[in-house]
C-alpha cells in the first residue's frame, strides 16, 4: 500500500530555526541530555549548532513551550523530565517515534482503546446525517484505494475516517485530540498495515462501525471500534516492519495505515 515510503514520520525544515529545534529536541529525547542536565552556555551551543545566538535563543524558547526545557537566570537552561513534556506536540511525537518506535506504538494503542470506543458510542447518539454520510464516503474511499495497485490514497482516507468519527462524537475536545495525535496514529497505521491482508481484513470492520452509528446503536459502535483496535494490535505484533530506529525499512517500500 502506498504512503511516503517508510515508517519514519517525515518532517520539513523551512527555516534554520526549525532545524535547530529539531536537533535539540532529538538530542533531549534521545538521552544526549538527561533530565536535570544544564545545557552548554548559549555561545558554545550556538557555535556547535552553527547558528547565531538569536536563532538558538528562539529554538530554546520553542522547547520551553513544549515543556522540555526550563530557563532560569543565573542557573542556566535545564532539561525537564519527560512527564512534563507536551506529549501531544507533533514534534515530540515525531522524536519519540524516531527514538523508540515500540513505546510509541504501545502508547498509541492504549490511547485508542481508551478514547475511540467511547467516541463511537457518542457518535451513535449525536452524529448528523451529513456526518454519517461522510463516514460512509471515507470507507468507500478506503475500499477504492485498497483495490488500486499500490493502494495510493488509502492513508488519507483511513486517517480521515477516524478523525471524522471523533468529530461525529459531538465533543470538540475529542476532535482536537485526534488532530493533535495525528503523527502517532499515522505511525501506528503505517506499521499495522504492513502485515499481509491487514488492509482488506479491516474494511468490513470500518463499515460495521458506520452501520452501528447510523443505527444509533452505541454499544455496537463501541464494540466495532474496539474490534478494529484489537485487530490493529495483532497486525502490529505481526508486522514485518516496526519502524524502529534500529530496524528501519527500505525507504523504497510503501505502506498505509489502519
Amino acid at each position: 500500500m502506498a504512503s511516503r515510503g517508510e515508517a519514519d514520520i517525515v518532517a520539513d525544515f523551512p527555516t534554520m530555526h526549525h532545524r535547530v529545534v529539531d536537533q535539540l529536541g532529538r538530542r533531549i529525547v534521545g538521552g544526549g541530555w538527561k533530565p536535570g542536565d544544564t545545557l552548554p552556555v548559549e555561545e558554545a551551543l550556538a557555535a556547535e549548532a552553527g547558528v547565531s545566538r538569536g536563532v538558538l535563543r528562539e529554538a530554546v524558547k520553542a522547547l520551553v513551550a513544549k515543556g522540555m526545557l526550563h530557563v532560569r537566570p543565573r542557573t542556566g537552561t535545564r532539561v525537564l523530565p519527560p512527564k512534563q513534556w507536551n506529549h501531544l506536540d507533533r514534534d515530540v511525537l515525531r522524536w519519540k517515534q524516531a527514538e523508540n518506535a515500540t513505546a510509541l506504538l504501545r502508547d498509541t494503542g492504549e490511547l485508542r482503546r481508551v478514547v475511540e470506543p467511547e467516541a463511537a458510542r457518542l457518535a451513535a447518539g449525536r452524529a448528523t446525517p451529513d456526518e454519517v454520510r461522510a463516514l460512509y464516503d471515507h470507507v468507500a474511499a478506503m475500499e477504492a484505494a485498497a483495490a488500486e495497485p499500490g493502494g495510493t490514497g488509502y492513508v488519507e482516507a483511513d486517517i480521515a475516517f477516524h478523525q471524522a468519527l471523533l468529530d461525529a462524537s459531538g465533543n470538540p475536545l475529542l476532535g482536537s485530540l485526534g488532530r493533535a495525535v495525528h503523527v502517532a496514529l499515522e505511525h501506528s497505521f503505517l506499521v499495522s498495515t504492513r502485515t499481509p491482508g491487514a488492509v482488506e481484513a479491516s474494511l468490513p470492520g470500518h463499515r460495521a462501525v458506520v452501520r452501528a452509528v447510523e443505527a444509533r446503536d452505541g454499544a455496537a459502535a463501541a464494540a466495532a471500534v474496539r474490534a478494529l483496535i484489537e485487530a490493529a494490535d495483532r497486525d502490529i505484533a505481526q508486522s514485518p516492519v516496526r519502524g524502529s530506529a534500529s530496524n528501519r525499512p527500505d525507504t523504497r517500500t510503501t505502506r498505509t495505515p489502519r
